[in-house]
């Protein structure tokens, strides 16, 4: 082949820019612009995750940490099944001593769900699956048993802590609930019936349940993988095997499963595990007044603008919001800056340190303020803290499995 002249290269490569040119014009007017302009603008596309076939990996990672617990209560009883003399007693008439039925102990058993959560053996179960209990025992699959004691509870968000006395013990992980997603998948893990470990699946149905009246700090995440009785206690992992909740409730008509259950976040029953470790029991902060959510109705009776908040029912004297000016009908509409309802205050209040500063955003006769509060020691009694459910209706109960 010929070589092509300097003028002939020059003619080729204008020839070649004219041609790029059109094609570029043309696409432009067809409302599409260039290839390469379409492969820059175009978003990273993200690759589809595979369903796994199966969860065997995780769920032999998680068995041998998820125990049985078994709690004994000594109750007082009568020695007969219905007293006979149950008239006489009620109207005040005295009985001779052989006609009397003396009360005599009577032993309950109860069995729930523990999650192994540390290899020296603490034990994460709920409160309720321990109350009372004058002994503790564990077990595992293949049927060994310990005697457990009892480190702590938490009433107000149903979380117990047990130790056994044993090291190397296999156990869950601890993952973060705040990474938790509506739609992830989830395996509950526990002893339905007394049947022994049960893995279920499901999803996470929603994030953030509260206003149910089953505990009072409610922050649930709510699962359709079925909890039944005998969960309670139980771990709910996600698909790493990290555990993100301990399996608490179950919203029944019938009292069994219907597709709706409730665990505790583990971001906060790792808080509460961590002061019962440290101290036995839980300190929280709080405010000393009764609450009521923001309504419509309140909010156009206050003037306030907000759609969310809560109204100030009631102000404990004394307590650290009588201290710092909080008066009966304020709106409470955020916390250091952050928008609240009472079920968020009321969290955000109590996973404060007694004594912590927190700055409330306040509308009182239309106008909003800010209001500095020391934070003080939610006393034990809870009617004296006035955190309780009292202002607040709850129109779907749970049940604890």
């Amino acid at each position: 082949m010929n070589r092509l002249s300097k003028t002939q290269l020059w003619i080729v490569a204008s020839i070649m820019l004219i041609a790029g040119a059109i094609v570029g014009a043309t696409a432009m007017q067809a409302g599409r612009a260039p290839a390469a302009a379409v492969e820059a603008a175009a978003p990273p596309v993200r690759e589809a995750s595979t369903m796994p076939t199966t969860f065997a990996p995780v769920v032999k990672s998680v068995l041998p940490a998820v125990v049985n617990v078994s709690s004994t209560k000594v109750l007082k009883t009568s020695s007969m099944e219905g007293d006979p003399f149950e008239f006489f007693r009620g109207n005040g008439l005295r009985l001779p001593d052989q006609f009397r039925t003396p009360d005599q102990p009577r032993h309950q058993n109860a069995q729930g769900s523990g999650v192994i959560v540390s290899p020296d053996g603490y034990i994460l179960t709920n409160n309720h699956v321990i109350d009372g209990a004058t002994e503790l025992k564990v077990s595992w699959s293949d049927k060994r048993e310990m005697k457990a004691r009892l480190i702590g509870t938490d009433a107000k968000t149903d979380i117990a802590l047990l130790k056994v006395d044993a090291n190397n013990l296999p156990y869950v992980k601890l993952g973060s609930s705040a990474n938790v997603e509506v739609g992830d998948i989830a395996l509950a893990v526990g002893n339905p019936f007394g049947l022994g470990q049960t893995v279920t699946m499901g999803i996470i149905s929603a994030l953030g349940r509260g206003g149910l009246g089953i505990e009072q700090y409610e922050d649930f995440i709510q699962t359709d993988a079925a909890i039944n009785p005998g969960n309670s206690g139980g771990a709910l992992v996600d698909t790493k095997g990290e555990l993100i909740g301990i399996n608490t409730a179950i919203l029944s008509g019938s009292g069994g499963y219907q597709g709706v259950g409730f665990a505790v976040p583990i971001d906060m029953a790792r808080q509460v595990m961590t002061q019962l470790k440290e101290h036995g029991s839980v300190t929280r902060a709080y405010l000393g007044v009764y609450l009521q959510d923001l309504t419509p109705e309140l909010a156009s009776a206050f003037n306030v603008k907000a759609s969310k908040g809560a109204v100030v029912t009631k102000v404990i004297p004394d307590s650290p919001a009588d201290k710092a000016g909080i008066h009966r009908d304020d709106v409470i509409v955020s916390l250091n800056g952050k928008d609240v309802d009472f079920r968020t205050l009321q969290l955000n209040t109590g996973a404060q340190a007694p004594g912590t500063k927190v700055n409330l955003g306040v509308i009182r006769n239309g106008s909003e303020q800010t209001i500095a509060v020391n934070l003080g020691t939610m006393p034990a009694d809870t009617e004296r803290a006035g955190n309780n459910d009292e202002e607040q209706p709850f129109p779907h109960r749970g049940r604890r499995p």
